[in-house]
């Protein structure tokens, strides 16, 4: 029953706080302009979430297996809600990229130490409950967006702002009165041990099948990244999208990839986990193949293929990591997980965009879909050489 209340609160609070993300996300542009009256900073916003939430995935990972999960969630979800107050009573550019700069470091825990969290307590299904996770997550921020557009027009000043503050004072609350951390109340830190442990992590990390992971974590996020920078600037200028396509495939995008974690999540429990990534990797493949050559409304079922297959990647192999490790590191190897995905999601599109650039008729969505067919083989032929050795395979 304890775990039951656990992920409901788990996924209660994650849906309801990035509800509160889709809604201030598309407005903190239009303050950085209204301070400054020019568009040249507005790209920093990005650079001010990115880099804490990146740099902050393995030192928080590392200090949850010490300490346990609860307590940096708790921090999480507060630490997102004083961001909101300072968006909300920001006055100056400096202090919107202040909040950004919070937000970026209360969300590095809810992305990572949930999953790691929910792999512990239910170690039989964790495709199953970490899939389900994701999915709250997402389709948070997928309704979050929605309700923004409807509100447009109702806003008077700063509501948006206060409800965001507000919604991470409540995932706080929720997560001290449901959720029940094993750790925190099963251990004592001990230095000993945690040394050995990570001895035992980094002959891990040198593990060809642990590599091959992370190499398609990479991947993933650089995927994950174009689909929300490059890919809709493809559609407007070299298809002629309006604003409202755009935003329909924005809602298919988040839809493909909370659908997709919500029915794959069993599956790699019941089939493997490689297996299920492989799949995922031949989708992502096949999408962002095939839909640069369609116009229209023929582009949004490959589209829908391309974010279905993250979606199928990202729950296996989150799963297939944490089924890869002891108790006593699954917050260091979720942590990894999303400073691997940190690296793609920021390289990606930049390389992308420069490649699309010199380019002529092989696109760079082209190029992107070579090397995920090829990820794929790479994790086809290790699994077919090491099923025995290779950790998390079976599993």
């Amino acid at each position: 029953m304890e775990k039951r209340i656990s992920i409901i609160g788990l996924n209660l609070s994650v849906f309801l706080f990035m509800f509160g993300v889709g809604m201030i996300v598309p407005l903190l542009p239009q303050k950085i302009i209204t301070f400054t009256g020019s568009l040249k900073t507005v790209g920093y916003l990005a650079s001010a979430f990115a880099v804490p939430f990146v740099l902050l995935q393995f030192p928080i990972g590392r200090l949850s297996d010490r300490y346990g999960f609860r307590r940096f969630l708790l921090s999480g979800y507060l630490i997102c809600s004083a961001s909101g107050l300072m968006y909300c009573f920001s006055n100056t550019q400096e202090m919107v990229f202040l909040g950004r700069l919070l937000q970026g470091i209360g969300e590095a825990p809810l992305w990572a130490l949930a999953p790691a969290l929910l792999s512990m307590l239910y170690p039989g299904a964790k495709g199953k409950v970490i899939g389900f996770y994701n999915a709250s997550l997402h389709l948070g921020l997928t309704v979050g967006s929605a309700f923004g557009i409807l509100m447009a027009g109702v806003w008077v000043k700063n509501e948006p702002f206060v409800l965001f503050a507000l919604f991470g004072v409540l995932g706080a609350f929720l997560i001290f009165v449901t959720v029940k951390d094993p750790r925190a109340d099963a251990c004592v830190y001990d230095a000993a041990l945690d040394t050995m442990d990570t001895s035992g992590l980094k002959k891990l990390l040198a593990h060809p099948g642990m590599l091959a992971v992370f190499s398609g974590i990479i991947l993933y996020g650089a995927g994950y990244g174009i689909s929300l920078t490059v890919l809709p600037g493809f559609l407007i200028q070299e298809k002629g999208f309006t604003q409202a396509q755009v935003g329909g495939f924005f809602t298919l995008f988040y839809i493909g990839i909370s659908l997709s974690q919500i029915i794959t999540g069993p599956i790699s429990d019941r089939h493997g986990r490689t297996k299920t990534m492989i799949r995922g990797l031949l989708m992502i493949a096949a999408g962002l193949w095939m839909f640069p050559g369609r116009d229209g409304w023929v582009m949004y079922p490959w589209l829908f293929v391309t974010s279905f297959g993250l979606g199928v990647f990202c729950v296996s192999a989150l799963s297939w990591l944490n089924n890869s490790v002891g108790d006593s590191l699954k917050g260091t190897i979720s942590g990894a997980f999303y400073l691997f995905w940190g690296i793609g999601f920021f390289v990606g599109p930049a390389v992308l965009g420069a490649f699309g650039e010199a380019a002529r008729g092989f696109t760079g969505f082209h190029l992107l879909a070579v090397l995920f067919l090829l990820q794929a083989l790479f994790q086809w032929v290790l699994r077919s050489r090491s099923k025995k050795n290779q950790p998390g395979q079976n599993i």
